[in-house]
């Protein structure tokens, strides 16, 4: 059953959590009367154990058993860093 775990991207809205960040998924849903695509964005709570993620960077994270209220994702890797310092 571990196989079908939900991967998904998104853009680092906040980490000012201890090990927590706020994770903003992107998607495009059509409008059902005009056919318009309209973008749309969910927020996420995910785990972040070593504190590497910053406000910006785009990340991929995996879902996990509840870890609180809110947290269900952990955080997989950083796909493209905003700081290029590192």
């Amino acid at each position: 059953m571990r196989n079908n775990r939900k991967v998904l991207s998104g853009t680092v809205l906040s980490d000012k959590m201890d090990k927590t960040i706020v994770i903003s998924v992107d998607y495009y849903k059509k409008d059902p009367l005009y056919g318009k695509r309209i973008k749309k964005s969910s927020k996420f709570h995910a785990h972040d154990e070593k504190e590497i993620a910053k406000i910006g960077d785009f990340v991929s994270f995996v879902e996990t058993r509840p870890l609180s209220k809110t947290k269900k994702f952990r955080l997989l890797n950083i796909i493209l860093s905003k700081n290029k310092a590192e």
